[in-house]
């Protein structure tokens, strides 16, 4: 028999969200691991808020609203919250009630300010590292280490040459052109710039948008970008995320970061690395006698061509190459490309392929977010197969 629509609609209605969502579906294991590790740091929350005013929204659902953005490819905060408005799984994840008002995006940033001087982001990530250590997931002597660019919200236009006082050496400023500046309201909304017979770097321009962002390309024949540079440790089990830091974009910078990554990785969950495999971007004289000082064994690819010197950091490069010979060391080349999925899956799915926000706090936080979403899909996957 033929069905009919019913124009008046039922004046009560009960929903059990909890049966709306398969049993099977794959946001579940997230959920409970995400709630173990919010848990685990409810005392950095309550010290975060103040006992006196009005409630806020819970910094819980915060967070994994955050991660449902990493995890699902949702462009901005606003998209977001228009989503958990119609998505009864976002509402199911963030424990929120089918008729609870939603709300607006602006909290997110109200809260950045908050987030980043209490280390919640941090707190979180590695709340996460540490359950996939005492699941028996991750590795407790072999690591990797790698970083990449991530470019900045700022555009190239604007670059401007960085204003200088003008010293006696130096002469007086120059004058400006007699026509003087365009009017403001002949201004077009995205006028063109030529940067034709002009040098930029990062010496003499500045972004006026995201001054912490710097020119840097990966290599010759590829056009600079502003950027920041991201960097990962990873474990060579299951390539699993122990530790993320965002800094400035410079030839350095991959380095410095791997060593603080290698102490911090000690320092809050005991593990010490046993090697430490790298690309030739890590082949560097006093790194490599760092990782050594460290009893880290490095398993870093160096340059072809001969080393002249006779010191203390071309006898360490000397004895990284002769490690090329070592079952171990093709091993850990071998899982070297585990910290490359990881980059790929947050440009590709994530938002680390170019950031939304200014500030490296903020895309700190962003960076962190992502390798914990990351972690915790490899982390369901593999305990799904366990």
């Amino acid at each position: 028999m033929r069905g009919t629509n019913e124009p008046q609609s039922s004046l009560w209605y009960s929903i059990n969200l909890e049966d709306m969502v398969e049993a099977a579906h794959p946001l579940r294991p997230i959920k409970r691991m995400v709630d173990v590790a919010l848990a685990r740091i409810s005392a950095s929350f309550s010290a975060a808020y103040s006992e006196h005013g009005r409630p806020s929204v819970p910094p819980e659902r915060l967070l994994k609203a955050l991660l449902l953005q990493c995890v699902y490819t949702i462009r901005s905060e606003r998209e977001l919250c228009r989503r958990l408005r119609t998505d009864m799984l976002f509402r199911w994840f963030l424990d929120m009630h089918p008729d609870e008002a939603v709300f607006d995006h602006a909290v997110f940033t109200h809260n950045r300010d908050r987030l980043d001087s209490h280390g919640l982001t941090r707190k979180f990530f590695d709340s996460v590292v540490r359950q996939a250590i005492e699941a028996g997931l991750t590795s407790d002597e072999h690591f990797t280490v790698d970083g990449s660019l991530i470019q900045s919200h700022a555009s190239l236009k604007s670059l401007k040459r960085i204003e200088r006082e003008a010293t006696q050496s130096e002469g007086p400023k120059d004058e400006p052109p007699r026509g003087g500046p365009t009017p403001k309201s002949r201004r077009s909304r995205n006028e063109p710039v030529d940067w034709k017979g002009e040098r930029r770097s990062n010496d003499t321009h500045r972004s006026t948008t995201d001054p912490e962002a710097r020119l840097y390309r990966k290599g010759n024949g590829v056009a600079a970008n502003l950027c920041h540079s991201v960097h990962a440790l990873t474990e060579n089990r299951n390539g699993l995320v122990l530790a993320v830091e965002v800094d400035e974009a410079n030839g350095i910078a991959e380095r410095e970061s791997a060593l603080r990554m290698v102490d911090r990785l000690k320092r809050r969950h005991g593990v010490a690395p046993t090697t430490l495999g790298a690309d030739m971007g890590f082949d560097a004289g006093p790194f490599l006698l760092e990782l050594e000082s460290r009893r880290i064994e490095p398993h870093v690819a160096i340059r072809p061509g001969r080393i002249k010197r006779k010191d203390e950091c071309a006898e360490a490069r000397r004895r990284a190459r002769d490690r090329r010979r070592l079952a171990g060391y093709c091993r850990s080349q071998r899982k070297r490309k585990l910290v490359e999925e990881y980059f790929g899956w947050g440009k590709l799915v994530g938002p680390m392929r170019r950031t939304r926000h200014v500030g490296r706090f903020k895309i700190r936080q962003q960076v962190e977010l992502t390798g914990a979403a990351y972690n915790l899909v490899r982390m369901a996957k593999l305990l799904k197969a366990a």
